[in-house]
């Protein structure tokens, strides 16, 4: 019988892989889990099911529309209590007091003690109106009833019958029955629906006048439109305004801060109010917070303006539509209006549009001129537009300079006596001396006989720093540099003294620059210009250079334009606009106008006048012919006056006919027979007359030659 051994002594090998008995680990199941207590498990669901989407838009369109029927009902009652009571007019009469307008408020006054005069009429009224309307319900009954019967006598006279009399009286009955049977029948349902009808009303109210929380308002209304601006809203932007005297002030006040506020009235594509601040509060703490106030407006930086008017310890607010600001305005009047002419003594040039949305026009008489800005902001086309306008007055002439020399003015060819474009050295230096020939000729006018009247000259040069930071030098003897801000630099001077006396005898410096700096843009230079105005810029301090500290200080801030979304909205400090009684500078949107719509602008011009020979550069040669010189100015045109002849010559060779008079010009036109002559009473010369002179004499030449 055959068996397992089994061994009882313990082997002292370790078994191999083969033999190795298989060893089971026996792992314990995990214990059941904690069933969640049913309260967590209702909570969860709870709020899961409270912070749904779905359900926060349900809880908010439930209070939406709840609060307009209340606050729509608020509102009308509102409506009802000002059109009954003095309310109005003693909320209005505080508030011009607050602001002290106090003719304003004497206003208001008067025109309450006339509400209540009215109001003491008609209730006198209501002591005799009972007998007068038993008076008039008898007197219309009595004519109804007889009027019925003479119809009824008609009738009975035309059928024979005698019962007709009543006929008419008796229908009249019958159709009175039936109105009082369509009352009974729905007065029941009206008395049902009514309710729900007047809830309705109310509701339309409120929803129209947003009149709920911002956070149970459509997300369209709430991201897009903003708030409307109310005296509870401009009152709470002010409190959380982050100004401590302030806020304590708003709530220490018994109408809660009402009594700051002037009338909120429309102003273009926004609204304004003046707010009066309280004891202890600085104008400029307020305007140091402009972004915060924005925000607390629900708007953007950009379409919050916060300036100084004249009455003390206030502000005034323009808060734009959201979103009104970067809609752009409509074209210029210089395109769309083909018969328009300029006047440079009395007129304006149509610039663009004010924040309000009225029309900006600037007088540019006997005013200095100067643009900047960040680069790409719309200078030039703001330069330009100014200069078209002005070329529709056929007495003005130009001298340009383009330092870009982009194409900018390429259609004032044929117009301006010069036009100097490119950006380089050689350029500054022509332009430099067409400036120079400029101040000769205010030197020539200068020193005319008293009374004369000179046509209006316009000196502009577009990317003046260009000039301002040129290296060159002059050649030989005359080491002078061109640029600089110095005395012995040539251009700065021959702009200094342009503005110095250049007005007077209408002689006009207009300058564009970018990005200005100290050393691209001379303090004396822009302390020169009557006319500033500024782009977007960088800093404040770039701002106070472009405007001045007095327009700065009132509130002007072109450094907080958006450099690229507000290209070509201007801020202007200058006499020459209107501006808001009070202020110092006003925000201009200035019309945009492409250059197809300035060579048409320009061709209309050059048809107003007789022919312009445009110089492209300055002639520096010491021979001249002036003859020939006389024939080149006068180009085309059939005869020009002699004095626009003087006036080109200057601008043609300053050194040679910078010093020339009426009898120079005599002499030289008398020595070769083409004398001036008078036609319609003043004295021109005639091309055809110079024309036959340089004929003969070239013809006399060769005949001496051969």
């Amino acid at each position: 019988m055959s068996g397992n051994v089994v061994h009882l002594h313990k082997a002292t090998d370790p078994p191999t892989s083969d033999t190795a008995p298989t060893l089971l680990t026996v792992v314990p199941d995990a214990p059941p889990a904690r069933p969640v207590p049913l309260w967590v498990r209702s909570g969860r669901a709870i709020k899961t099911g409270v912070t749904h989407e779905t359900t926060r838009a349900t809880v908010r369109a439930a209070a939406r529309h709840g609060l307009y029927t209340f606050n729509g009902g608020r509102i009308v009652a509102r409506r009802a209590w000002d059109g009954r009571t003095g309310s109005r007019y003693e909320r209005m009469i505080r508030a011009a007091e607050a602001a002290g307008n106090l003719e304003a408020a004497e206003e208001w006054e008067e025109r309450l003690q006339r509400f209540r005069a009215a109001r003491h009429h008609r209730r006198m009224d209501l002591l005799h109106s009972p007998v007068e309307a038993a008076k008039g319900v008898a007197v219309g009954a009595g004519m109804s009833i007889g009027v019925l019967v003479a119809l009824g006598v008609v009738m009975a006279i035309s059928t024979g019958h005698v019962g007709d009399v009543v006929t008419p009286l008796s229908a009249t009955v019958d159709f009175i029955a039936l109105l009082i049977r369509i009352v009974q029948v729905v007065w029941g349902p009206a008395l049902s629906i009514g309710p729900f009808l007047a809830l309705l009303a109310l509701w339309s109210v409120g929803r129209k006048q947003h009149a709920a929380p911002a956070w149970a308002l459509p997300a369209n209304v709430r991201n897009s439109e903003g708030e409307p601006i109310t005296p509870s809203i401009v009152v709470k932007a002010l409190r959380d305004l982050g100004v401590p005297a302030l806020a304590r002030a708003i709530k220490e006040m018994g109408d809660a801060g009402a009594s700051m506020l002037g009338p909120i009235t429309i102003a273009g594509c926004g609204v304004e109010v003046d707010v009066t601040l309280p004891s202890g509060v600085a104008t400029n703490e307020v305007q140091a917070k402009r972004r915060k106030l924005a925000e607390n407006l629900t708007r953007h930086e950009h379409e919050v303006f916060i300036t100084i008017p004249q009455a003390a310890r206030t502000v005034r607010l323009w808060v734009a539509d959201s979103g009104a600001l970067d809609e752009p305005i409509g074209p210029s009047p210089l395109v769309t209006d083909d018969t328009m002419t300029a006047d440079y003594i009395k007129g304006k040039a149509p610039w663009g549009q004010d924040l309000r949305g009225d029309a900006a026009a600037l007088s540019l008489y006997q005013r200095h001129l100067l643009i900047t800005g960040l680069s790409n902001q719309g200078k030039t086309v703001a330069l330009r537009s100014l200069a078209l306008w002005l070329s529709l007055d056929k007495s003005v002439q130009f001298l340009m300079g383009d330092l870009k020399g982009a194409g900018d003015w390429n259609m004032f060819d044929g117009l301006a006596t010069t036009l100097i474009q490119g950006p380089t050295d050689e350029h500054v230096i022509q332009v430099t001396e067409m400036v120079e020939g400029a101040v000769n000729e205010m030197n020539r006018r200068l020193q005319a006989p008293p009374g004369t009247v000179f046509p209006p000259l316009i000196v502009l040069v577009d990317e003046a720093q260009v000039a301002f930071m040129c290296p060159a030098k002059g050649t030989g003897k005359d080491k002078r540099p061109y640029g600089g801000a110095k005395a012995d630099s040539r251009y700065f001077m021959a702009v200094r003294k342009i503005h110095n006396q250049g007005r007077a005898v209408n002689v006009l410096m207009w300058q564009g620059t970018q990005d200005p700096t100290n050393e691209n843009l001379p303090k004396l230079v822009r302390e020169g210009a009557h006319t500033r105005a500024s782009l977007a810029l960088g800093t404040e301090s770039q701002a106070r250079m472009a405007l001045g500290d007095k327009a700065v200080d009132g509130g002007a801030a072109p450094n907080l334009l958006r450099p690229g979304l507000d290209r070509g909205t201007l801020v202007v400090a200058s006499d020459g606009i209107t501006i808001p009684a009070g202020q110092s500078s006003i925000t201009v949107r200035t019309h945009y106008i492409d250059d197809d719509a300035a060579t048409a602008i320009t061709d209309r011009a050059k048809a107003l006048r007789d022919g312009v020979t445009t110089l492209h550069a300055i002639d520096h040669s010491t021979e001249h012919d002036p003859l020939a010189d006389i024939a080149a100015v006068i180009g085309d045109a059939p005869r020009v006056r002699t004095k626009d002849v003087l006036a080109r010559l200057a601008a043609r060779n300053g050194d040679a006919y910078g010093d020339w008079s009426f009898l120079d010009l005599k002499r030289v036109l008398d020595d070769a027979d083409a004398s001036p002559y008078k036609s319609d009473g003043v004295m021109v010369v005639s091309r055809d007359r110079v024309a036959r002179a340089l004929a003969n004499r070239d013809g006399e030449g060769s005949a001496s030659a051969e």
